[in-house]
């Protein structure tokens, strides 16, 4: 099995030290074993993103010799396209396979609606979990609403090459966004999505993602 590397940035600022971290340990690991190092564009959160910053990145990868295999653009690559505003059309159709199954529903209720749910946990001193409040009979899905993930809440243990056997319990798995109201998919559906479709084999990210890996395992 080839090893398969990503480095996925949000252009939604310029390149920082942390980031060129994190490019360089996924760069690292692909070419210690002859794998591939590949750019992904995650610009799904269109009202933040910064003029310039895609080019950037390209530039600074250049600078630091981190050239990936594939990518946007000019790097190319059979698994493209390498943006996520362009692959709209392929979370549609995921989107699609998980709403056929049964596990994944449009969202009817409004902000108001769900500051209600919100307080009404804090009165009865609960954690709030959007699938204590699921709708029995949610409308059809047409793109306007937002759309979430039919979770099915149980334990997980799983192991990370830095922090060896982690585990979590199902009170952690509630059911998140897939797709917004605007059409685009969350990072937390995109991402699953592309990784595998891009074939890739090694995750390399902040800490901070570990708390929400039970939610991609149950989604994965």
């Amino acid at each position: 099995m080839t090893t398969r590397t990503r480095f996925a940035p949000s252009p939604t600022g310029y390149m920082h030290v942390g980031g060129m971290r994190t490019a360089l340990f996924a760069w690292l690991i692909a070419r210690q074993s002859n794998g591939k190092f590949i750019l992904r564009i995650e610009d799904t959160d269109q009202k933040r993103e910064v003029s310039g910053s895609v080019e950037h990145i390209y530039e600074c990868l250049r600078w630091l010799d981190l050239v990936p295999d594939e990518g946007p653009d000019d790097f190319g690559g059979k698994f493209g396209p390498y943006k996520q505003s362009e692959r709209l059309d392929i979370y549609r159709k995921y989107a699609q396979k998980l709403i056929d199954a049964g596990r994944a529903y449009a969202d009817p209720y409004t902000p108001e609606q769900l500051d209600a749910f919100r307080e009404e946990a804090k009165a009865h001193k609960k954690p709030f979990l959007y699938r204590d409040y699921r709708p029995e009979t949610p409308p059809t899905w047409d793109g306007s609403q937002p759309l979430r993930f039919r979770s099915e809440p149980k334990a997980y243990t799983w192991h990370d090459e830095v922090m060896g056997e982690m585990h979590a319990g199902p009170e952690v798995i509630d059911d998140f966004i897939l797709i917004k109201s605007d059409g685009f998919p969350t990072y937390n559906f995109a991402h699953i999505v592309d990784d595998a479709e891009m074939e890739i084999t090694h995750v390399i990210r902040g800490q901070e993602f570990l708390a929400s890996t039970p939610k991609y395992l149950n989604l994965y």
